[in-house]
């Protein structure tokens, strides 16, 4: 078993104010999804400038935070959102999910579609590879919170976590997530989109591979304690939410090989 490092999941303090990791983490993923982007824009032959980076990362900024309190609310608290929708907006007591976050980003791209006057496919291509660096550092952050950890394991790597009541050694899936959704998430889409692609494939390519990654990782993370497994003694909610994406990754790559159409100005 490995010691559980005990990191101060208050990064800075400021007096009364204090900043936590965990913001901190989809702070600097914003930051970076900006740079590459601009990095991007730049050598995309007149098809992305670095005002419309900025934009649409200010767009997904929003779709990230709301799509993410809305999801976990409808996805992981439903029963005591029917109770009182108010807790809706107990936003201090926590809670994001990554499928809401994506729904959310999906529609604030669509708005920025709109605006823009661009094809929202060619958005979602090419902002797909920045996403996994804001969802590996989200991990981290997971991780130094010492919250979302894994079943109980005998595995050498296994930890303690000061928040768990039960003091059980256990997998730490969210290193495991950052390995996967953050690191190989991110190689992939990088290297696939670094040359054209037809339209859909990067957003396919996304879809599928993270789906993958979260329905094997959710084998070794603990499920939620409002919601256990939710069918044959081992299928979790990030496991049914995650198989939709698995099938359309598939049938955008389908789609978008087939059609071979590219990113237009």
């Amino acid at each position: 078993m490995i010691a559980y490092p005990n990191i101060d999941p208050v990064a800075v303090s400021l007096g009364p104010i204090a900043i936590h990791w965990y913001g901190l983490m989809y702070l600097i993923g914003f930051v970076s999804a900006y740079y590459l982007g601009v990095y991007r824009a730049r050598r995309s032959n007149g098809l992305w400038t670095p005002e419309q980076v900025s934009d649409m990362i200010f767009y997904g900024a929003i779709g990230v935070i709301l799509g993410g309190r809305i999801g976990y609310i409808l996805f992981y608290q439903f029963p005591a959102f029917a109770d009182n929708p108010m807790v809706l907006l107990r936003i201090w007591e926590g809670g994001m999910s990554f499928h809401g976050g994506l729904i959310g980003v999906i529609v604030a791209m669509a708005l920025f579609a709109r605006k823009t006057q661009k094809h929202m496919m060619d958005i979602l291509d090419f902002g797909a590879p920045f996403v996994p660096i804001g969802l590996g550092l989200g991990r981290l952050g997971n991780f130094i919170g010492g919250e979302l950890w894994g079943r109980a394991t005998d595995v050498p790597w296994a930890m303690i976590f000061p928040g768990d009541p039960l003091q059980l050694a256990r997998h730490p899936s969210q290193l495991y997530q950052f390995a996967l959704e953050g690191v190989a998430l991110f190689t992939i889409l990088w290297f696939f989109s670094s040359k054209p692609k037809p339209r859909y494939c990067v957003s396919g390519m996304f879809l599928l591979f993270y789906g993958i990654f979260r329905i094997l990782v959710e084998f070794v993370r603990e499920p939620d304690p409002q919601l256990g497994y939710i069918a044959f003694g081992w299928l979790t909610q990030g496991q049914l939410l995650s198989l939709p994406m698995v099938l359309g990754g598939i049938a955008l790559l389908l789609i978008g090989f087939k059609l071979q159409r590219y990113p237009q100005k």
